[in-house]
């Protein structure tokens, strides 16, 4: 009654708060979780929901954990910052982070060169995250294999991630079978 708008007068905000959604990925110790929730907290940020998925592990090891947050958008980015300075990993960061997917296909003595790490370093060396791994060894893993990895990458940045790729594959010995990109004639 008295305290409804006005007609014409726009009803009151939320002050322009929005919603985020971060995935990490955390070390499987105790206080983890929480160290990784504090930077959030400090920057402004409002927990709406965490989904900690403990039975899933990364190529790394680790447990991703997916966090939606509400705040200012102008603070969205002091949140990811407080979370990379505290140490912790951010995969993903909003709707902006990943918006493309890439499938390579390496051919090799892929386990004998250490799959694993040569995940990690495709994560960290081409800024991509290993979405699926299909490994095919028919005749053993002490031959010649081949995986198809399938990545997240930041839109625009396919090259770059293919020449990493390529530089990895160099260092392992491994042939890299690069993906069609859209063509300029």
């Amino acid at each position: 009654m008295g305290n409804e708008p006005a007609e014409g007068d726009e009803p009151e905000t939320d002050g322009g708060v929005r919603a985020y959604t971060v995935r990490l990925e955390l070390v499987d110790e105790p206080g983890e979780l929480l160290r990784a929730l504090e930077p959030i907290a400090d920057s402004g940020g409002n927990l709406l929901s965490i989904h900690h998925e403990r039975g899933n592990i990364t190529p790394r090891g680790h447990i991703p954990v997916e966090v939606d947050l509400e705040c200012p958008p102008e603070r969205f980015d002091d949140v990811v910052e407080a979370l990379r300075k505290a140490g912790v990993n951010v995969i993903q960061a909003g709707a902006e982070r990943y918006g493309e997917e890439m499938n390579v296909v390496l051919v090799g003595d892929i386990v004998e060169n250490d799959l694993s790490g040569t995940l990690t370093r495709i994560e960290t060396d081409a800024e991509a995250v290993v979405r699926d791994l299909s490994l095919s060894a028919p005749d053993g893993t002490g031959a010649t294999s081949s995986a198809r990895v399938r990545l997240a990458i930041d839109s625009g940045d396919a090259q770059a991630v293919l020449a990493a790729i390529r530089s990895i594959g160099d260092d392992k010995d491994l042939t890299v079978v690069e993906p069609l990109l859209g063509g300029e004639a």
